[in-house]
Order: C-alpha cells, then structure tokens, then sequence
C-alpha cells in the first residue's frame, strides 16, 4: 500500500515537473517576445500565474520534501 502511495506520488510529481518546465519555457518565449515588440501570450501568461503556476509550483516543492521525508523515514525504519 505503501509503495503504491509513494509511485503515484512520484508519477503526479513527474507529470507536475513538466507542466512546470512547460510554463517556465512559455514565460521565457513570452517574455523575449514581449521585449522584441511580439505578441507571444505573455498576457495570457501573467493572468494564469496566479490560478495556475504558483500552486503548480507550490506543490512540486512539497511533493519534494514530502518524499524526501518518506525516504528518510522509510531508510531509518528499514535500518532499524
């Protein structure tokens, strides 16, 4: 049960790490075309920071230390 947990924590982690990096990719794009005078979707960008990429964000650093947490858990009580 455990480790069913922890993978479906791990594959959601994954799949919000790529939506991270997708974002993280879109505002670079957006951004060059915002300083070059081109229409890019830096508005629409900037309107979905707040809803939508600070919680992805946000959750991507907690499933981190949450499994991180788990490991060390996991380690002392398989030492013990």
């Amino acid at each position: 049960m455990k480790e069913k947990l922890l993978d479906g924590l791990n594959k959601f982690l994954m799949f919000d790490l790529f939506f991270v990096l997708f974002a993280f990719a879109w505002f670079a794009i957006a951004l060059l075309g915002r300083a070059a005078g081109l229409p890019l979707g830096w508005n629409l960008w900037y309107t979905l920071w707040d809803p939508v990429f600070m919680p992805a964000i946000g959750i991507l650093m907690a499933g981190a230390i949450l499994t991180g947490i788990f490991g060390q858990i996991s380690k002392r009580l398989n030492s013990n």
